[in-house]
């Protein structure tokens, strides 16, 4: 009888002991996940605070692209409006909706992919798409620099025409024939008349819903030792 005690009261301790490192574990890479989004988000501002990148300074390459990630970059070119790809599967807002991407044809003969915002979908008929407006004449385009458009999982092999999940670089140059550069520019500023959203999250957003999970964990973890120590320890002890 008494071995036997002695064993539950061993099981107890062990498990309370397993769920007190557990808890404390989760809490401490909550608070891990708050600082990677803050780190992201300062080194985002210092590139940005870089003066802008000219059109004859972008990477060449995918090493100086890497390089150049969220610098800002003002460049001027003709639109491919032809080759306007929506990307789908990219909600907003707990909306459904595309990204928009049209090359721009710098005037060094060179393509740059423009992330031109997003917009929603028509839930009547998903195929149904708005070219925003794309003047032929030389523009000017000034945005963000990123190595390229956020990719999702796809099942399969990716499809091509205007609507598609994906958009790789290099099968894109070889579908188009463009010359393109490797890195993308999210186009920044109004709205103005082509009603696309350039707003989205900035990758620090919900950092204060980690801290929050991060005390919602060890908060547990009190609760968990607290009630060990209350019915293994102290209780037992008024008892006697």
């Amino acid at each position: 009888m008494i071995a036997g005690s002695a064993s539950r009261r061993w099981i107890v301790l062990a498990a309370a002991l397993t769920s007190v490192a557990l808890t404390l574990r989760l809490a401490v890479w909550q608070l891990d996940r708050a600082a990677q989004k803050v780190a992201l988000q300062q080194a985002i501002d210092a590139r940005a605070a870089l003066p802008p990148l000219a059109a004859d300074a972008l990477a060449r390459t995918p090493a100086d692209a890497a390089v150049q990630q969220h610098r800002r970059a003002e460049v001027r070119g003709r639109w491919l409006a032809a080759h306007t790809v929506w990307l789908d599967n990219r909600p907003l807002d707990g909306r459904a909706g595309f990204l928009v991407v049209t090359p721009l044809a710098l005037e060094d003969g060179a393509a740059l992919l423009v992330q031109r915002g997003w917009q929603p979908r028509d839930f009547m008929d998903r195929t149904r798409v708005a070219l925003p407006p794309t003047p032929a004449e030389p523009v000017r385009i000034a945005g963000r620099l990123a190595l390229a458009p956020s990719r999702l999982v796809s099942l399969g092999d990716e499809a091509a025409g205007p609507i598609r999940q994906n958009l790789d670089f290099v099968a894109f140059a070889r579908e188009t024939g463009l010359r393109l550069l490797p890195i993308v520019l999210l186009q920044e500023g109004p709205a103005a008349d082509d009603a696309l959203r350039r707003d989205g999250p900035r990758p620090a957003a919900g950092v204060h819903t980690h801290y929050g999970y991060a005390f919602q964990w060890a908060a547990l973890a009190v609760l968990i030792a607290g009630l060990y120590v209350w019915f293994q320890i102290l209780r037992p002890l008024r008892r006697a």
